[in-house]
């Protein structure tokens, strides 16, 4: 598991797979209906709480949909099935960050970010897929991280990837000591 550490920050990292045969389709992710349907079955367990595993998820706020993570996403399930693999790691080497980042995702200027990422292959619908996510202590964890606040989903020939992204932007307040110097932020990345 990795952790990105930026002032308040995570980045948790999970894997689902089933296999299945996957068929050539086209994706549907900037479908109203697709998002829609996401973010009500997601965000119905985050008003109510869960149970992932044997912990207790308290119920967080609502994920809203972001349409640069989706765009991450996106391009990292294309990749994973032109490429033929099944990793949080691209091809290239190229990391969540590295996608989320590059997708136009950065915490430049906000005090906090975190950002995670589910994966799952092989399921026909966002009912199955979801509800795997859910049955999976990890992935579960990432859909009820009261951290994450913004949500980006693709599929793309039966590969699913959820990006997560929460950013917390500074006060007026704290703007006016870092733009004086009084206030000093430090960047750290920790891995697990």
């Amino acid at each position: 598991m990795f952790k990105l550490i930026i002032t308040v920050g995570l980045l948790s990292i999970m894997v689902l797979f089933t296999l299945t045969s996957a068929n050539k389709v086209e994706p549907n992710n900037g479908n109203e209906s697709f998002k829609n349907e996401f973010l009500s079955r997601i965000n119905k367990v985050r008003q109510q709480g869960c149970k992932c595993g044997t912990t207790y998820m308290p119920p967080v706020e609502p994920l809203v949909w972001n349409g640069v993570l989706a765009n991450a996403a996106e391009g990292h399930a294309r990749d994973m099935s032109k490429r033929s693999y099944f990793s949080h790691t691209g091809k290239n080497g190229s990391s969540i960050e590295d996608r989320i980042k590059l997708a136009g995702y950065t915490y430049n200027g906000y005090k906090s970010f975190a950002i995670g990422e589910n994966i799952a292959f092989g399921q026909e619908t966002i009912a199955e897929v979801s509800n795997g996510w859910f049955k999976s202590v990890g992935h579960c964890k990432n859909l009820m991280n009261a951290d994450f606040r913004e949500i980006g989903i693709a599929e793309y020939n039966k590969y699913w990837v959820q990006e997560f992204g929460g950013r917390e932007a500074f006060t007026a307040r704290e703007k006016e000591l870092i733009k004086s110097g009084r206030l000093i932020i430090r960047r750290s990345v920790a891995k697990e």
